[in-house]
Protein backbone atom coordinates (compact mmCIF):
# COMPACT_ATOMS: atom_id res chain seq x y z
CA UNK A 1 0.00 0.00 0.00
CA UNK A 2 0.88 3.57 -0.96
CA UNK A 3 1.15 6.05 1.90
CA UNK A 4 1.89 9.46 1.52
CA UNK A 5 1.44 12.64 4.42
CA UNK A 6 0.18 15.66 3.01
CA UNK A 7 3.27 17.35 3.60
CA UNK A 8 1.98 20.55 2.21
CA UNK A 9 -0.23 20.93 4.50
CA UNK A 10 1.93 19.89 7.52
CA UNK A 11 4.62 22.82 6.41
CA UNK A 12 1.85 25.06 6.55
CA UNK A 13 0.09 24.54 9.73
CA UNK A 14 3.52 24.46 11.06
CA UNK A 15 4.24 28.11 9.82
CA UNK A 16 0.88 29.19 11.06
CA UNK A 17 1.87 27.90 14.44
CA UNK A 18 5.10 29.76 14.27
CA UNK A 19 3.31 33.02 13.20
CA UNK A 20 0.77 33.03 16.14
CA UNK A 21 2.69 31.33 18.90
CA UNK A 22 6.51 31.78 18.75
CA UNK A 23 7.19 35.53 18.60
CA UNK A 24 10.70 36.43 18.48
CA UNK A 25 11.27 32.45 18.95
CA UNK A 26 9.87 31.85 15.52
CA UNK A 27 12.87 32.59 13.01
CA UNK A 28 15.12 29.98 15.19
CA UNK A 29 12.50 27.43 15.15
CA UNK A 30 11.89 27.93 11.24
CA UNK A 31 16.07 27.23 11.31
CA UNK A 32 15.60 24.53 12.92
CA UNK A 33 12.94 23.04 10.80
CA UNK A 34 15.51 22.79 7.60
CA UNK A 35 17.51 20.05 9.76
CA UNK A 36 14.96 16.88 9.85
CA UNK A 37 13.36 17.90 6.69
CA UNK A 38 16.16 18.14 4.61
CA UNK A 39 17.94 15.11 6.34
CA UNK A 40 14.74 13.47 5.29
CA UNK A 41 14.58 14.61 2.01
CA UNK A 42 11.62 16.35 1.84
CA UNK A 43 11.30 19.47 -0.22
CA UNK A 44 11.09 22.90 2.30
CA UNK A 45 10.58 25.69 -0.70
CA UNK A 46 7.09 26.50 1.59
CA UNK A 47 9.38 27.30 4.62
CA UNK A 48 11.95 29.58 2.50
CA UNK A 49 8.56 30.76 1.13
CA UNK A 50 7.22 31.35 4.59
CA UNK A 51 10.52 32.80 5.97
CA UNK A 52 9.88 35.53 4.15
CA UNK A 53 6.37 35.84 4.57
CA UNK A 54 6.33 35.22 7.89
CA UNK A 55 9.38 37.37 8.64
CA UNK A 56 10.39 39.65 5.84
CA UNK A 57 13.72 39.60 4.11
CA UNK A 58 16.45 40.43 6.20
CA UNK A 59 15.09 37.84 9.22
CA UNK A 60 13.43 35.19 6.68
CA UNK A 61 16.08 35.06 4.42
CA UNK A 62 18.92 34.90 7.34
CA UNK A 63 16.71 32.10 9.12
CA UNK A 64 16.11 30.23 5.80
CA UNK A 65 19.83 30.61 4.57
CA UNK A 66 21.12 29.11 8.09
CA UNK A 67 18.56 26.65 8.24
CA UNK A 68 19.06 24.90 5.13
CA UNK A 69 22.83 25.22 5.54
CA UNK A 70 22.51 23.03 8.85
CA UNK A 71 20.49 21.08 7.02
CA UNK A 72 22.15 20.21 4.16
CA UNK A 73 25.29 19.75 6.34
CA UNK A 74 23.20 17.25 8.29
CA UNK A 75 22.65 15.34 5.14
CA UNK A 76 25.86 15.65 3.87
CA UNK A 77 27.46 13.71 7.24
CA UNK A 78 24.56 11.29 7.37
CA UNK A 79 25.47 10.41 3.83
CA UNK A 80 29.53 10.48 4.71
CA UNK A 81 28.99 7.91 7.39
CA UNK A 82 26.39 5.52 7.92
CA UNK A 83 24.54 6.12 4.83
CA UNK A 84 27.34 6.28 2.58
CA UNK A 85 27.23 2.25 1.68
CA UNK A 86 23.43 3.26 0.70
CA UNK A 87 24.89 6.24 -1.70
CA UNK A 88 27.05 4.97 -3.24
CA UNK A 89 25.07 2.63 -4.60
CA UNK A 90 22.30 4.93 -5.35
CA UNK A 91 25.33 6.95 -7.47
CA UNK A 92 25.72 3.82 -10.07
CA UNK A 93 22.47 5.33 -11.01
CA UNK A 94 24.03 8.34 -12.47
CA UNK A 95 27.11 7.55 -14.91
CA UNK A 96 28.04 11.42 -14.92
CA UNK A 97 28.21 11.87 -11.34
CA UNK A 98 31.92 10.38 -11.58
CA UNK A 99 32.70 13.03 -14.01
CA UNK A 100 31.49 15.14 -11.13
CA UNK A 101 33.37 13.62 -8.69
CA UNK A 102 36.87 14.34 -10.47
CA UNK A 103 36.23 17.84 -10.68
CA UNK A 104 35.00 17.86 -6.83
CA UNK A 105 38.91 16.29 -6.66
CA UNK A 106 40.73 19.40 -8.65
CA UNK A 107 38.10 22.38 -7.90
CA UNK A 108 35.62 21.39 -4.54
CA UNK A 109 34.39 24.77 -3.82
CA UNK A 110 33.63 25.75 -7.46
CA UNK A 111 32.04 22.79 -8.45
CA UNK A 112 29.78 22.83 -5.48
CA UNK A 113 29.07 26.48 -5.50
CA UNK A 114 28.15 26.22 -9.19
CA UNK A 115 25.97 23.13 -8.53
CA UNK A 116 24.14 24.97 -6.26
CA UNK A 117 23.83 28.21 -7.93
CA UNK A 118 22.52 26.14 -11.53
CA UNK A 119 20.65 23.56 -9.17
CA UNK A 120 20.52 20.10 -12.02
CA UNK A 121 19.87 18.28 -9.32
CA UNK A 122 17.55 18.42 -6.50
CA UNK A 123 18.61 20.39 -3.79
CA UNK A 124 17.83 17.27 -1.38
CA UNK A 125 19.85 14.52 -3.79
CA UNK A 126 22.77 16.73 -4.29
CA UNK A 127 23.11 16.47 -0.12
CA UNK A 128 23.84 12.99 -0.38
CA UNK A 129 24.94 12.89 -3.51
CA UNK A 130 28.25 15.44 -2.69
CA UNK A 131 28.83 13.50 0.34
CA UNK A 132 30.94 10.46 -1.32
CA UNK A 133 32.76 12.74 -2.97
CA UNK A 134 36.52 14.03 -1.62
CA UNK A 135 35.03 17.83 -0.90
CA UNK A 136 36.16 18.81 2.29
CA UNK A 137 33.50 19.83 5.05
CA UNK A 138 34.33 23.31 5.38
CA UNK A 139 34.31 23.72 1.51
CA UNK A 140 30.56 22.26 1.12
CA UNK A 141 29.05 24.09 4.16
CA UNK A 142 30.05 27.49 2.72
CA UNK A 143 30.26 27.00 -1.27
CA UNK A 144 26.22 25.36 -0.34
CA UNK A 145 25.45 28.77 1.55
CA UNK A 146 26.91 30.82 -0.48
CA UNK A 147 25.54 29.05 -3.77
CA UNK A 148 22.10 28.92 -1.97
CA UNK A 149 21.92 32.29 -1.13
CA UNK A 150 20.26 33.07 -4.63
CA UNK A 151 17.55 30.60 -4.38
CA UNK A 152 16.85 31.58 -0.70
CA UNK A 153 16.66 35.33 -1.73
CA UNK A 154 14.38 34.78 -4.62
CA UNK A 155 11.85 32.69 -2.34
CA UNK A 156 12.19 34.85 0.65
CA UNK A 157 11.28 38.13 -1.63
CA UNK A 158 8.34 35.76 -3.53
CA UNK A 159 7.09 35.23 0.02
CA UNK A 160 7.31 38.88 1.11
CA UNK A 161 5.51 39.77 -1.66
CA UNK A 162 2.63 37.83 -1.08
CA UNK A 163 2.14 39.10 1.84
CA UNK A 164 2.48 42.59 0.54
CA UNK A 165 -0.05 41.73 -2.11
CA UNK A 166 -2.32 40.62 0.44
CA UNK A 167 -1.91 43.67 2.29
CA UNK A 168 -2.65 45.71 -0.20
CA UNK A 169 -6.13 43.88 -1.11
CA UNK A 170 -6.98 43.76 2.42
CA UNK A 171 -6.03 48.04 2.25
CA UNK A 172 -8.21 48.26 -0.46
CA UNK A 173 -11.06 47.02 0.78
Amino acid sequence: ALFTLPVEKILKDFLVWIKENLGAWGPLVLALAYIPLTVLAVPASILTLGGGYLFGLPVGFVADSIGATIGATAAFLLGRTIGRPYVLSKCKDYPKFQAVAIAIQRSGFKIVLLLRLVPLLPFNMLNYLLSVTPVGIVEYMLASWLGMMANHSRLGICGNNIKRSIRCDTWME
